[in-house]
């Protein structure tokens, strides 16, 4: 697989630490945050990575070259006008003539992107998001899945009570060529905002992967903080289980996320209270090939 890896945005939560130095060259336990994304890729196998920039181009450019000390060859794409994440893919969209994957490039995380894959193609997706859990929802893209592990419903920065669930979008993706013919072209385009909710809309097969990989947007002085305790820590560098929220669809409902390594992903339905039987039942897809 192909990835890019969406490092164009100026950073202006940042500033005045992105004023001078490019939100990506941020670094994080002496080294920048975009090294760490380009060194999963290539753990993972993948040699052809993309970087569509815009504020600072050039120190970004100058600092990775054309990727040969990673071992992987790197694609630029230099954004006049930022044309959001779905847009960026769609600039590049001769570059992906196969399965890719998207990370956003202010993510810290240590995914499995090998196991992402795996249940991507097992499955027949066009999309598939990786999930983790949040506390504010009001912040993320929130995704409701259903018994299936299908995204049935997706919101961008839900308001208070528009949804239950707590599983957003963690910022990386595995995703087929054929949705960039839903993207248009030379425009601003996002996928939270406009290409997830068009592919559902149109019956497009996008899946969640709920995961239980550290994943922490570095986007604020205060998280940016954080990626730099959880680096020297360790804590970014250990699987973290996750604990299922009350309810993600329906009354009684739960979700609940099992380690990357066991291959499965589990969901929960839990009979609510009063129920006659008192029973709770459940049923699992399987991340694992052919499974």
């Amino acid at each position: 697989m192909k990835a890019i890896i969406l490092a164009a945005g100026e950073g202006r939560r940042l500033r005045p630490l992105t004023e001078r130095v490019p939100k990506p060259l941020l670094p994080l336990d002496g080294t920048p945050l975009i090294d760490h994304l380009v060194a999963l890729l290539a753990a993972h196998g993948v040699t052809q990575v993309a970087i569509n920039l815009h504020h600072r181009p050039e120190a970004v450019r100058d600092h990775l070259g054309d990727g040969s000390d990673f071992g992987v060859s790197i694609t630029y794409s230099h954004e006049e006008t930022l044309l959001g994440s779905a847009g960026a893919v769609k600039k590049l969209e001769s570059f992906f003539d196969e399965s890719f994957f998207v990370l956003y490039g202010d993510v810290l995380t240590d995914i499995d992107l090998t196991a992402l894959a795996a249940f991507h193609r097992s499955r027949g997706a066009v999309l598939t998001m990786a999930l983790c859990q949040t506390d504010e929802p009001e912040r993320c893209g929130i995704a409701e899945p259903d018994d299936d592990g299908a995204v049935r419903r997706f919101r961008e920065k839900p308001a208070p009570g528009e949804t239950s669930s707590r599983w957003a979008n963690a910022g990386v993706y595995a995703v087929e060529p054929s949705v960039l013919r839903f993207i248009p072209p030379d425009s601003f385009f996002d996928f939270g905002d406009h290409l997830i909710p068009s592919l559902l809309e149109r019956g497009e097969p996008v899946l969640a992967y709920p995961s239980d990989s550290y994943f922490l947007d570095i986007g604020s002085p205060e998280r940016y903080s954080q990626a730099e305790r959880d680096l020297a820590s360790g804590e970014s560098r250990r699987r973290r289980r996750l604990t299922a929220p009350t309810s993600y669809r329906t009354p009684g409902v739960a979700l609940r996320a099992a380690s990357a390594s066991s291959g499965l992903v589990m969901l929960a339905w839990l009979t609510p209270a009063g129920s006659p039987t008192g029973a709770t039942r459940s049923s699992a897809w399987s991340a694992t090939p052919g499974a």
